[in-house]
């Protein structure tokens, strides 16, 4: 136990490499060697008690925030939805998910500009046979919406529907049906939405495609037909 302060010093309170801190009343100090482990214990407590950020409809414009920039561009991978995908990492996102994968890609500054040599690179590797389709993910897709949509347009041009768009949300279904025009525009361009903030309380590393359990698959063109949320007819778990 630290022993209980009985300095009557004036002036301030210098105690080299000690900490000040009340314990039942009494003032002690105790070694910063000591204390830092308390410290980084709360601080992953108060971590896992805070919750992602939530918009009201139409807060966030995706013109007041994106940068139309990339955090990264993946070719030719199997983890970002269904088949082999070449998949795009849009930068920015606000709704700041604790235990987010990707924390850099949160800021709108981060990566390089969406550029039409880069457009045109994607194209190419999605002409290839075996390449199901693109995969939008972030950051957050719909707060960058010119990027995405420039994209989506592109392939719809050059392959219709034979490849298929999948994109990565912290939008829910829900609120994006009271989303700005752009957002409903994106969202009616895609084939699969994997909607929601993760939630680090709900992890689940067995799930498809998603981190956690509150996160569905969408197949977006059937929820719009039937006007409600049709969940993809492959998942599993």
């Amino acid at each position: 136990m630290p022993e209980k302060d009985k300095n009557n010093q004036e002036g301030p309170d210098v105690r080299g490499n000690l900490i000040k801190v009340n314990v039942g009343g009494d003032t002690i100090f105790v070694d910063s060697n000591q204390y830092k482990p308390q410290v980084e214990h709360a601080k992953k407590l108060k971590q896992q008690h805070r919750k992602p950020k939530n918009p009201k409809p139409q807060e966030w414009k995706s013109e007041e925030y994106s940068k139309h920039k990339i955090a990264d561009y993946k070719p030719f991978n199997f983890v970002d939805g269904e088949g082999v995908r070449c998949s795009l990492y849009v930068s920015g996102c606000l709704f700041d998910c604790p235990g987010c994968y990707n924390l850099a890609a949160q800021n709108f500054n981060y990566g390089r500009p969406y550029t039409q040599e880069l457009e045109d690179k994607i194209i190419e590797d999605m002409s290839q046979s075996y390449v199901q389709g693109l995969t939008l993910l972030g950051g957050e897709p719909f707060l960058n919406t010119w990027v995405c949509l420039k994209l989506i347009n592109r392939v719809r041009k050059e392959f219709g529907h034979s490849k298929d768009i999948w994109s990565w949300s912290g939008y829910t279904w829900d609120e994006l049906q009271k989303e700005t025009s752009d957002k409903k525009e994106m969202l009616s361009k895609i084939d699969i939405l994997v909607d929601g903030r993760f939630m680090d309380d709900l992890k689940d590393l067995t799930l498809q495609f998603r981190g956690s359990s509150n996160q569905r698959i969408i197949d977006v063109q059937k929820s719009i037909k039937a006007n409600k949320v049709v969940i993809w007819n492959k998942l599993v778990r």
